[in-house]
């Protein structure tokens, strides 16, 4: 390993140990939102793709980057490549949970939405390419770069993954309100059919 790679690398080795493993716990957190959502019945196929698997695509794709940067490489070119691949396969992915986002009918997104489960996501992953291209040449400004998406991701996953469960909160809370509210249908006495006239006639 050249001593440029081992110094850069080295300089944001705890940083990565402390993202890593932090993606990969909330990765399990998120198993259970889904969970919850499957049990209350809140959301379909199709809305769970659009907007609770990419939030599993944002804690892997850190782990992923953790993994890639904390591994001894000889140069930067393997690591760019990888991390620019995966900067790729993510913006790939969001094109596609666009397309299940409007098509599914469990859930009308709304601007916000569109904002955090989108448009972020997919800036995020451009700047991950962005980050990769500039790290075999600028390394420094790179690992600034890749580091800072990371973050990003890593936050964005916590945000989104809240505002599911608020949102699973809020429609288990509506349904029981509905149910509460439905009126009572009285049961029919026991001896009405043989009380009827036409029975007695």
């Amino acid at each position: 390993m050249e001593p440029a790679v081992s110094a850069h690398l080295s300089a944001w080795e705890n940083f990565y140990l402390i993202t890593g493993p932090s993606a990969a716990a909330l990765t399990g957190l998120q198993f259970v939102v889904i969970a919850l959502v499957a049990e209350i019945g809140a959301g379909s196929a199709l809305s769970v793709s659009a907007f609770g698997t990419p939030t599993i695509l944002h804690f892997c794709t850190v782990l992923l980057v953790a993994g890639i940067l904390t591994a001894p490489w000889a140069t930067l070119t393997g690591p760019g490549f990888l991390i620019a691949a995966s900067g790729v396969a993510g913006v790939v992915y969001m094109v596609r949970a666009i397309g299940r986002a409007r098509s599914q009918s469990t859930y009308t997104p709304v601007l916000e939405d569109w904002i955090w489960y989108v448009a972020v996501p997919v800036a995020a992953y451009l700047a991950l390419i962005v980050g990769a291209a500039l790290l075999p040449g600028h390394a420094t400004l790179a690992m600034f770069i890749v580091g800072a998406v990371v973050l990003l991701l890593l936050f964005l996953g916590i945000r989104n993954a809240w505002d599911t469960v608020v949102y699973i909160a809020t429609a288990a809370r509506e349904r029981t309100a509905s149910k509460s509210a439905e009126p009572a249908i009285p049961a029919e006495p026991a001896n009405a059919v043989a009380a009827s006239p036409e029975s007695s006639g």
